[in-house]
């Protein structure tokens, strides 16, 4: 069974204001939480379209599904579509399914605790396992490629703009006289080169552990999240009919920061200098945003999901 607690469940299901009828995408799947939800509002006559581009979580959830009446029955006639697929390329997703416009979509950007918990993915700082932190285990590009043949300027840029990490040059300047010795290989190995990094002063006053903005770094680089956040909410946006809805759950400064100024974007339409009489480029606005801007997890569910405490959610409607 996934261990996964999904993030702002009723208030991702709130903002969507799904109705049964209608076709929505969960274009996150992980542990299948929201999908779940989302397909016990849009039944009887509806649809979910179920996406992920970790091909383990897809096999995952589909095993799960055998022991969950709705889900199995929802498979079963065609009412839960569930492929590997990356967000970024939704619109090739829905394509093969010959489905057009939908009514919602729904992405949460964070990592499950099934990923997160496997060793063997990478991911995580406290289990030793490889250097990989791949979502699509068929792409190229590993975390232990990254740490081992980046110049210390690339490092220190994502450890900065990734990981809002303050120590990125001398974490980064670590690394490299690291490597010249013996690559880094292993998860405990980085950590512990991170770890160095602080003093024992910094690190017992640290809330987290110090490692923790440079492996989110590392991953965020490795899968090119941030393109793919750009190309999802392009062809989400294009894909809703008129009235629906789009929202998004963030975790980290610079994933809110691109959702909010695309979200503007999109929202203000015209691009003229104000100085224009009238406008010449014929851009549009193509969504309203939410109000409130964001909504974040209550204490209640922090104390249930410590993981959730650092999640942001974004949704807009469409024109």
């Amino acid at each position: 069974m996934t261990r996964h607690i999904p993030v702002l469940l009723e208030s991702s299901m709130e903002v969507l204001h799904l109705r049964s009828g209608q076709t929505a995408v969960d274009a996150t799947l992980g542990g299948g939480g929201h999908a779940r939800a989302m397909l016990s509002r849009v039944l009887p006559g509806g649809r979910v379209v179920a996406c992920d581009a970790d091909g383990q979580a897809v096999e995952r959830f589909l095993r799960n599904t055998e022991t969950d009446a709705l889900l199995r029955e929802a498979i079963g006639e065609g009412s839960l579509l569930v492929r590997q697929a990356n967000f970024s390329r939704l619109g090739e997703a829905l394509d093969s399914l010959g489905i057009g416009r939908v009514d919602a979509i729904l992405a949460d950007l964070g990592f499950s605790s099934d990923q997160m918990d496997d060793a063997s993915r990478g991911f995580s700082f406290r289990e030793t396992g490889p250097l990989d932190m791949r979502l699509d285990r068929e792409t190229e590009l590993t975390a232990e490629t990254v740490v081992n043949t980046w110049d210390e300027d690339a490092l220190s840029r994502i450890f900065r703009e990734f990981g809002d990490e303050v120590k990125a040059r001398t974490i980064a300047r670590t690394i490299v006289r690291q490597r010249q010795s013996k690559p880094l290989s292993t998860t405990t190995e980085l950590s512990e080169t991170v770890s160095e990094c602080f003093s024992e002063g910094e690190r017992h006053r640290m809330k987290i552990h110090p490692a923790t903005r440079v492996f989110q770094a590392v991953r965020m680089a490795v899968n090119d999240e941030l393109a793919s956040i750009e190309a999802f909410l392009t062809q989400g946006v294009e894909r809703l009919g008129s009235g629906g809805r789009i929202a998004v759950i963030t975790f980290h400064s610079g994933e809110d920061a691109l959702v909010k100024r695309r979200f503007a974007e999109m929202e203000r339409g015209c691009e003229c200098p104000p100085e224009f009489p009238q406008c010449v480029c014929g851009k549009r606005p193509l969504i309203r945003t939410g109000a409130p801007k964001f909504l974040v997890p209550d204490e209640t569910e922090i104390a249930k999901n410590p993981r959730a405490r650092s999640a942001k959610l974004r949704y807009a409607v469409k024109l």
